[in-house]
């Protein structure tokens, strides 16, 4: 494996957890076979989200542990995880802690714990940064969107058709995907609908207006 990414975890019960892994590979496995000769850990789901030499996969497990592995020593400290991933054989992170003698704790429990630990950098911010599972919204919206429109936003997006002030025209992007200006224009329309539809659409039926008074 070249690098798994630890997304989120969600405790289930008795001690289980469900976990969404990002794993790069080298070259293409059977993700079924690899988790079968694990003894602690049932594949729920597993799906390709990347082909070619070094395919990507996106792997849900339940994870029969108490803690998942660094994850559990970082909540423990109350420090917010922002990310995690196994690269090359080293674990690597990213936590935001309140206090400097917080993280000097949790540095000491990870030294305790795997035998090495290694500071790369510190920065001193406003804000926690975005925790485990924040992109969710963005998978989510473009495991619903067809590659036609996302292809179409994100060259639109790119390209600099929704910057203020605007840095490319429809003409610009039509030209760029090889199509009519016109087709642009359609095709831009319904993705945007499908988009709004997905992020300001309540269940059950509701308005938007509606869930927001709750």
């Amino acid at each position: 494996m070249r690098s798994i990414e630890f997304e989120n975890a969600f405790y289930a019960d008795g001690g289980d957890w469900i976990e969404s892994l990002l794993v790069t590979s080298r070259s293409p496995f059977d993700p079924e076979a690899v988790l079968s000769t694990l003894s602690r850990v049932d594949l729920f789901h597993h799906e390709q989200v990347v082909n070619g030499s070094e395919p990507t996969y996106r792997l849900t497990i339940v994870a029969h542990e108490p803690y998942p592995f660094l994850l559990g020593v970082i909540l423990r400290e109350n420090a917010i995880p922002n990310r995690l991933e196994l690269r090359n054989g080293h674990l690597q992170g990213v936590v935001t802690v309140e206090e400097w003698e917080t993280f000097r704790t949790l540095a000491d429990r990870i030294q305790e714990q795997f035998g090495r630990f290694e500071l790369l950098s510190v920065n001193q911010v406003e804000t926690t940064g975005e925790p485990l599972g924040s992109g969710q919204l963005g998978r989510v919206l473009r495991n619903e969107l067809s590659t036609e429109q996302l292809t179409v936003l994100r060259t639109a997006h790119r390209m600099g058709y929704f910057d203020v002030p605007r840095r490319a025209s429809a003409d610009d992007i039509a030209t760029e995907l090889d199509i009519a200006q016109s087709t642009l224009s359609e095709r831009l329309r319904v993705a945007e609908k499908r988009l709004f539809d997905l992020v300001f659409s309540a269940p059950d039926g509701a308005s938007a207006d509606d869930a927001d008074e709750g």
